[in-house]
């Protein structure tokens, strides 16, 4: 090697041009080190939270046990904190609202993308992002003073009458209950997945598309086998998000629950969630109903991370089955 072109790589290698690795400088190093401590600060951080949980909870669970999860009966003026009603009612208003807001969001995504004429996408597009600014007590409102009366008269009845009066559209009809808190909760969490069903649908490669079409797939056929197969992942990313807030939502399934816990028997039944409660008796609550809303605080986290460790697993066995 001539002195020439050595001095030509160790210029290179100094600038980096060439692959190499050169020495941290200071400046990199505080990068990094500020990079740790915001890691260490933010796992410290949920390690408190977490442990402020149980803290709050330790009592109730110490008196009540495993009583919180299997009893009844939700009633703070006899101590009796048995929190299946509320677990229920949550589970139960989550799906629905799921079912409900899934494909419509799907579809909504997919014509955006596909079927509307460019000059309304903008439009149609802030549309749906305007409704995620929306506060949620504007929609317990709206489902208060609009769905109620419309659900008690016109609904609920043609529900009732499709099937029967049997499950699981039996019992009275009064406009309120999990029914109208699903409908409230699918409104409330469909910006959410249309907006990043549709980002994710929108990054499906063009070349797939085109073959499929040009192999003899119709649109439909291109849509239902390619585009939503290849984002499944994100798709399934904006389901775990969506039922995230149908989970915690408070405000707005506070006002239009009919906040009665009980086992619930049809979904006209009247209820209470797990964060409906806590936001309706922690104003005045204290002593042991204080604690016991700490437990229902503590199980309404692990619901929520269980659905979401239930998205990551889902989520990697498509990401291996498409591999």
């Amino acid at each position: 090697m001539t002195e020439e072109s050595s001095s030509t790589k160790t210029r290179l290698l100094s600038r980096g041009l060439t692959g190499g690795i050169h020495p941290p400088v200071k400046s990199d190093l505080g990068y990094w080190l500020s990079i740790r401590a915001g890691a260490l600060i933010f796992g410290a951080a949920i390690v408190l939270f977490v442990w402020s949980i149980l803290h709050q909870s330790l009592s109730a669970w110490t008196s009540h046990g495993i009583h919180i999860l299997t009893g009844t009966v939700w009633s703070p003026s006899t101590s009796n904190y048995g929190a299946l009603p509320l677990i229920l009612a949550t589970l139960i208003t989550t799906a629905v609202a799921l079912l409900v807001a899934v494909p419509i969001g799907l579809g909504t995504s997919l014509t955006i993308i596909f079927f509307l004429p460019q000059r309304l996408k903008t439009p149609i597009t802030s549309l749906v992002e305007l409704l995620a600014a929306v506060p949620s007590v504007v929609y317990g409102l709206w489902g208060l003073f609009v769905l109620v009366p419309w659900m008690n008269t016109t609904i609920e009845p043609k529900l009732a009458s499709i099937t029967g009066g049997g499950f699981p559209f039996n019992g009275a009809t009064n406009g309120f209950g999990l029914l109208l808190a699903s409908i409230v909760l699918s409104v409330m969490i469909l910006p959410t997945i249309v907006a990043i069903s549709r980002d994710v649908i929108a990054a499906v490669p063009h070349e797939q598309i085109e073959g499929a079409l040009s192999l003899g797939a119709t649109k439909s056929q291109t849509l239902l086998k390619v585009v939503l197969p290849e984002a499944r992942t994100g798709i399934f990313g904006a389901i775990t998000l969506g039922a995230g807030r149908a989970l915690g939502e408070t405000i707005a399934v506070a006002m239009v629950i009919g906040s009665n816990p009980q086992i619930p028997k049809s979904l006209f039944s009247t209820g209470a969630t797990l964060s409906s409660t806590i936001a309706t008796e922690f104003g005045e609550a204290s002593g042991a109903q204080l604690a016991a809303l700490g437990a229902l605080a503590l199980i309404l986290m692990v619901i929520t991370a269980s659905v979401n460790a239930g998205a990551r697993t889902l989520t990697r066995r498509a990401l291996r089955g498409h591999a």
